[in-house]
């Protein structure tokens, strides 16, 4: 009897999915998985096959204000498209005949192994997005296998965080004027088992972020930012009042942000953290290479989901010359844009050791929360291993240039 089109798409797609992810810790990506992971949606359901179904299904999930917060950039949001052009436009040069019946996406960091190539970034205020939120964010990372950055901004503590991961977890931080608690808020990461900081260097006040304001965006009084527990600026406390970065009405400067952090500031931080200390929002090659001679472990080429000064390059563009300057004496990562397996592919030709996304795995929390995070992960893991495999590179070490099309 013959099938409908609609029949036969279905089963391909069945059929395409029904090959096995990698579980954590395994080499090869033909390892099995359980029928429940036969799908890299999970149960979530066929309709969210990509990560651009997410963030269409997450729209109608959360209030518009936060939804211009977390899907918002800055001023007319230039560089935010040019991050996703910016991989769009690159071609790939695929190769043939090539043994590709076992792949290897592990890659090793500051001397810890990830099973691939795949981080999450640090993004502010997870519980508008899902009631549990960064105990879910974590919960999910875990499922996945993926490495969480918890931010300094997050809506629950660094604490409570780990206490509900089952991965690795790096930690996010903004600098403070008050050095005594910048000293113990690094403590209580690195208690918590973080095994990296990721200082944010690119923020020394936000930009012009239009779609918040017309959106009127507050954080919401239910909500508070406990690792700033302790910090008060001009008698207000932090933890309480610094939804929108705690700027004063009127002012650039915020509140939770020290815009006189100079390179002076960094040999007392490196003196102070214990674990990996990494770079977050460098463009400028200069600055990774100073960065780098100054004893930083590791540089991620960011420009801050492009939600702080428009007409920036797109990261794409600028992780060629960073990582070429930085000769890979550190690891470099590379976050914005990346929504497709592809991207990722891209990414480590262009020279990153590894990429992160943000607002993918918010959307993935808004639509289904851990299972949601999972899933987005799981998505983009398993077209990074299609894009490897179509392209005849079985292992991460033979991802290079010539995977582009020039």
């Amino acid at each position: 009897m013959p099938i409908t089109r609609r029949e036969a798409l279905l089963s391909a797609g069945l059929i395409a999915a029904a090959g096995a992810l990698p579980m954590p810790g395994d080499g090869g990506a033909r390892a099995q998985a359980s029928p429940a992971a036969a799908h890299p949606a999970g149960g979530l359901g066929p309709e969210l096959a990509c990560l651009a179904d997410f963030e269409e299904s997450a729209k109608t999930r959360i209030t518009h204000e936060a939804w211009e917060f977390f899907n918002g950039a800055v001023a007319d949001e230039i560089t935010m498209r040019w991050n996703k052009e910016a991989y769009q436009r690159m071609r790939l040069k695929p190769r043939i005949l090539v043994d590709v019946s076992k792949l290897d996406t592990h890659v090793t960091l500051f001397g810890e192994s990830h099973p691939f190539p795949i981080i999450l970034a640090p993004t502010a205020y997870h519980k508008l997005a899902h009631p549990e939120g960064e105990i879910a964010t974590a919960r999910g990372a875990g499922a996945a296998g993926a490495t969480l950055i918890v931010s300094t901004v997050a809506t629950t503590s660094i604490e409570d965080i780990a206490a509900a991961a089952r991965g690795p977890l790096w930690f996010q931080l903004y600098y403070q004027p008050d050095r005594g608690f910048t000293r113990d808020l690094i403590q209580r990461a690195e208690s918590a088992g973080c095994k990296a900081i990721c200082l944010t260097v690119d923020t020394p006040v936000v930009g012009a972020r239009n779609r918040e304001m017309r959106a009127k965006f507050q954080l919401p009084p239910n909500l508070n930012l406990p690792n700033l527990k302790g910090l008060v600026v001009n008698g207000v406390a932090m933890e309480k009042n610094a939804g929108g970065h705690g700027a004063a009405p009127g002012s650039i400067y915020s509140a939770v942000m020290d815009a006189a952090m100079t390179w002076r500031d960094i040999d007392w931080l490196l003196s102070t953290v214990k674990v990996p200390l990494l770079f977050k929002g460098v463009l400028n090659p200069d600055d990774a290479d100073h960065a780098v001679k100054a004893g930083v472990s590791g540089i991620i080429v960011s420009n801050h989901g492009a939600r702080n000064l428009d007409t920036v390059p797109a990261t794409a563009d600028a992780l060629p010359q960073v990582a070429e300057k930085v000769a890979g004496r550190v690891p470099v990562i590379v976050d914005g844009g990346v929504r497709r397996g592809t991207d990722v592919l891209k990414a480590l030709a262009l020279g990153a050791n590894a990429i992160m996304i943000g607002r993918p795995y918010l959307y993935g929390l808004s639509v289904a929360g851990d299972d949601g995070v999972a899933a987005v992960v799981n998505i983009l893991r398993r077209e990074f291993e299609m894009a490897m495999a179509l392209t005849g590179r079985p292992t991460i070490a033979s991802i290079d240039r010539s995977v582009l099309w020039t």
